[in-house]
């Protein structure tokens, strides 16, 4: 049972959005103006709390759009509660210097900062349902590069590589790959951290898979020391409550790092019926977790974030799509449940 698994790669919308951005589609000067509406109305989050950007046209936005224009009022405003939320841009793997560039762009013109997600390690997820990477290390490293162009000096915050160092400690990963991999993330963290104003989040799984010191060490390897810290729960469904205490007991172990959880879809908690392989792949019953913030309120957790993007899909399971698809029918179940 690999607990962790269902990042959802969304690399085929990841290069629509970032054609639009390039295009100019959002319009507004979005000068720190809170009341500018683009799209569907989306508007960005106070700043004060929540520093992210959330982007107007993204496919929730799209569909609140849809559902208005058919009249679904009501669907439209379920689905506005993912919409006006700050979510993770997963970046794709053909053009990451265009796609990088666009959303911090669009994210520095609105006075945000851009959450990205890299998600294209070699031999990625095992070959399941998000399965594939780059070819090999070069191509990696060069994937890196294009992502790093990309951002320059605006602000950045990334989520880096979900479920890379736990498929190395679970036994995921044939054991050929570990070296290579630990070298790939610890140069993926001092190239992206040289960056000006960019933080970086090691993904370190999840508060359901293991205990916390099975995995310190790789984290050591992977080069956790350079990054601004790492990152828990990312496409899961484990409580906050649950999350902080293994952040907190992983923390101790790697020299008081701070850390991220991703909230997205944790407001249950996680999902314990049918096949245990597969609890974590589009769960039903689940509901959206805390809203995106850095006002946490405890010292060691950064923020609060919604890292997978609700609604879209872990997969070809329960009826679901292609990993990382929209998948309206789960969105709708998700905000509901979370009256």
């Amino acid at each position: 049972m690999y607990a962790s698994r269902g990042a959802g790669v969304r690399a085929s919308v990841a290069v629509a959005g970032a054609t639009l951005l390039l295009a100019g589609c959002f319009g507004g000067d979005g000068e720190g103006e809170d009341d500018k509406t683009t799209g569907s109305g989306i508007t960005q989050q106070p700043s004060g709390t929540d520093p992210f950007w959330v982007n107007p046209d993204g496919n929730a936005a799209a569909q609140v759009a849809a559902y208005e224009k058919a009249g679904k009022d009501e669907n439209a405003e379920l689905i506005r509660r993912i919409a006006e939320q700050p979510t993770g841009e997963w970046i794709g793997p053909e053009n990451p210097e265009r796609e990088a560039k666009g959303f911090t762009e669009a994210a520095k013109k609105a006075d945000r900062d851009a959450l990205l997600v890299l998600y294209n390690i070699p031999h990625r997820d095992c070959g399941q349902y998000s399965g594939g990477g780059a070819a090999d290390g070069d191509a990696y490293r060069a994937w890196i590069d294009g992502v790093a162009r990309g951002i320059g000096d605006r602000p950045a915050t990334v989520v880096l590589e979900p479920d890379a160092v736990l498929h190395v400690v679970d036994g995921c990963t044939p054991g050929e790959f570990h070296g290579e991999r630990y070298d790939l993330l610890k140069g993926a963290i001092e190239r992206l951290g040289a960056l000006k104003n960019t933080k970086v989040y090691l993904d370190a799984g999840n508060a359901g898979w293991s205990e916390a010191d099975k995995i310190a060490e790789p984290l050591k390897w992977a080069g956790v020391d350079k990054a601004d810290g790492f990152a828990v729960n990312v496409s899961n469904f484990y409580t906050t409550e649950d999350s902080v205490r293994y952040g907190k007991q992983l923390s101790g172990k790697v020299g008081g790092k701070p850390f991220v959880i991703d909230t997205s879809r944790n407001g249950n908690g996680p999902y314990t019926g049918g096949d245990k392989d597969e609890q974590w792949c589009n769960p039903p019953g689940r509901a959206l977790g805390e809203t995106p913030t850095t006002k946490t309120g405890d010292p060691l957790v950064d923020a609060y974030l919604w890292v997978k993007r609700p609604g879209e899909s872990d997969g070809e399971c329960k009826g679901g799509p292609k990993a990382g698809e929209w998948w309206p029918e789960y969105a709708l179940a998700l905000a509901k449940a979370s009256d």
